[in-house]
């Protein structure tokens, strides 16, 4: 088939190389010439496992190419995939301006029929808002279809979860764009769910708002934990047991980020209140994961009273493991909240980009676990890296001014970090020893 995927970011670059692998016509539209330019020479403009080799096989074999002439790409295309970012305004809505400028861009490329899918996530009605640009520009109803096709990646996944996804959601009211899509996803092999655009617009955002909402539920129990000598670890286990809840997104720690939690609570909260529904869990949701991120400052503050002055060591700044993204990461709360109040930061993640560089320009950023906690009066530790489960803690507390660490993600067993010279430890929901100083 012969794709156009209008967007060259996170989701628009997967979907692409994607579809290319399957030895479809892909055309990879961006704005960004720098990003083209860098696409098609082979180097990613993100980190996803496998997506580098992809694209190179792609474009050596010509599945695949990229520019910035988005008429030119959708007169040459059947199916136009629209896949451009949706952020959210202060008010929590979604900002889906840039779905509207590449509608106009789409509707002045029609030629002959074509299926227009939103694969953005989008608020309810974007549909009909596309469907009416592309009308008001003078195409023909007949000329073309509108699809809800949300994306449901997880970064780190993005590749292995488009292409073998546990569904795939297709919202669209015309059989004649129910079969291209269809033919579409024949070689994925996945689940498909047909459904109205209505619902395939919104089952992102509920997917999304119920995992959140697991995670800062057992934020929850484990902040309860800490004050009863509870273990969260096997409260943990003992919930995941339940098929009716499952073990998935059940680990405690410092809170969610990323480009999809924080932003599709907010959205679906905003969403029912233009509709007059209350989401109260939702909201919660979010004000327990807003609280949970700072969670290592309060215990700063509990030990030392006041931190101004002292060097505090961050291990991780992204918000998972197995990607560069800092959206929303714990890590960028943390630090703006020290900073405010006098502390000096040492920071290390091997995959630190030149992005949070350009946020904190004034803290230390290391290549070593071991020149991060050097004369340092705490270490915390931010995302969930496989080093660091490795890591001598030994030599690590040695190293420090003061032996403090507070483990936000507890990947530390509390019996080794007090056999290994730490005088105050702290785990989110599976104990701590050691006395305010």
């Amino acid at each position: 088939m012969k794709i156009c995927v209008v967007g060259a970011g996170y989701v628009g670059l997967v979907a692409a190389l994607s579809f290319a692998k399957y030895k479809n016509d892909v055309i990879c539209v961006d704005k960004d010439i720098k990003k083209v330019k860098q696409l098609n020479k082979g180097i990613p403009t993100i980190y996803e496992e496998g997506l580098e080799p992809l694209l190179n096989k792609c474009l050596k074999k010509k599945y695949i190419l990229f520019t910035n002439n988005i008429n030119k790409a959708i007169n040459l295309s059947d199916v136009i995939m629209i896949a451009v970012g949706t952020p959210t305004k202060p008010d929590w809505s979604v900002d889906i301006s840039q779905v509207v400028d590449a509608s106009i861009e789409i509707s002045k490329g029609i030629n002959k029929y074509k299926v227009i899918i939103i694969k953005s996530t989008v608020p309810v009605g974007t549909h009909e808002i596309v469907e009416n640009i592309v009308l008001k520009n003078g195409v023909d109803i007949k000329d073309f279809d509108v699809v809800s096709n949300p994306e449901f990646l997880r970064e780190g996944r993005a590749l292995n979860d488009f292409l073998h996804g546990d569904r795939m959601v297709i919202g669209c009211k015309s059989k004649k764009a129910q079969k291209v899509m269809d033919e579409l996803y024949r070689p994925f092999k996945t689940k498909i769910i047909n459904t109205n655009p209505p619902t395939a617009e919104l089952i992102k955002y509920a997917s999304n708002a119920l995992l959140a909402t697991k995670i800062s539920f057992i934020n929850e129990m484990a902040n309860l934990c800490s004050k009863v000598n509870a273990n969260i670890d096997t409260l943990s286990y003992g919930l995941g047991l339940d098929s009716r809840i499952s073990p998935e997104f059940l680990r405690a720690g410092i809170g969610y980020g990323g480009s999809c939690f924080p932003k599709d609570t907010k959205a679906l909260v905003n969403i029912g209140e233009k509709y007059g529904c209350e989401f109260n869990i939702v909201r919660s949701t979010i004000k327990v994961n807003e609280n949970q991120r700072l969670k290592p400052v309060e215990i700063l503050l509990d030990h030392y009273n006041k931190i101004e002055g002292k060097t505090i060591s961050l291990l991780g700044l992204t918000f998972k493991p197995g990607t560069d993204d800092i959206r929303d990461a714990p890590s960028l709360f943390i630090i703006d909240e020290l900073l405010q109040m006098g502390a000096s930061i040492r920071c290390y993640d091997p995959m630190v980009s030149e992005e949070i560089k350009s946020l904190f320009p004034n803290i230390t950023y290391c290549d070593s676990i071991e020149d991060t906690v050097r004369d340092s009066y705490c270490t915390i530790i931010c995302t969930e890296l496989d080093e660091f489960f490795k890591m001598d803690l030994e030599s690590i507390a040695k190293k420090m001014k003061k032996p403090m660490l507070i483990d936000g993600r507890n990947m530390i067993d509390i019996g080794e970090a007090r056999k290994s010279g730490f005088s105050y430890y702290y785990s989110i929901g599976n104990g701590s020893f050691g006395n305010k100083k």
